[in-house]
């Protein structure tokens, strides 16, 4: 990144960091000249949260509790990440709170999959650290969280469905689980699409469908 973009998007942020014996068996130390191995940019990508602004054709990303700044380049497939910034009101000089999955190279954040994006969100911690997926929905009012040891779903005028947690399977770009217990059962598939919650405006990655004891549902999903 450019001195005068990183000025630039600071102001912005900050307004709305002798030879050896023959016989010796030392080696002798690398020459000066010698390139040395440089480091290799991660190959796994990781979930980056933090406030994201555009300025012209630039994105700007400013990381949660940390003074830098980085570009963002959009490498999802069919421009998901850029289009889902799009759905969630990206305007320019306007920040948005982003989850992003992606990879550090140079000055960059390889962006390839959009976790969530929300236009009057503040800088929060993604999740508990036994979170995996998180989902909600409405008509009727619904949320679901899965990770550590259960799959609790939380229906509006309805008991609690409590599941044993197990790792989702994956199918092509679904997440699939299933399961059956004394208190009900559930059979979840998060699809890999772009999912606009209407009521707040926050834009999440995937689009949920669930049936719970013979209910349908329907909402989005998002990774912790």
């Amino acid at each position: 990144m450019t001195k005068p973009t990183i000025f630039l998007a600071a102001a912005l942020f900050s307004a709305a960091a002798g030879a050896a014996p023959a016989a010796s068996v030392v080696p002798d130390p690398p020459s000066a000249a010698q390139p040395q191995p440089q480091p290799q940019p991660e190959a796994t990508p990781r979930l980056a949260y933090g406030l994201l602004m555009k300025y012209g054709a630039k994105l700007v990303f400013a990381p949660c509790r940390d003074p830098s700044y980085t570009l963002v380049e959009d490498v999802s497939p069919d421009r998901q990440v850029s289009r889902g910034l799009e759905m969630a009101g990206l305007a320019e000089g306007r920040k948005l709170y982003v989850e992003l999955l992606g990879v550090v190279e140079g000055d960059s954040l390889r962006a390839s999959e959009l976790n969530l994006a929300h236009a009057d969100g503040r800088c929060q911690r993604p999740g508990g650290s036994d979170e995996a997926w998180l989902a909600r929905g409405d008509q009727p009012a619904w949320a679901l969280a899965a990770g550590g040891e259960r799959v609790t779903l939380k229906r509006q005028g309805r008991a609690d469905v409590n599941l044993p947690y197990r790792v989702f399977e994956r199918q092509g770009e679904a997440a699939l689980f299933s399961g059956q217990g004394a208190e009900g059962s559930l059979d979840l598939r998060f699809e890999h699409k772009l999912c606009r919650d209407e009521a707040t405006g926050v834009v999440f990655g995937w689009t949920a469908f669930i049936r719970a004891d013979g209910q349908p549902l329907r909402g989005c999903a998002w990774r912790r």
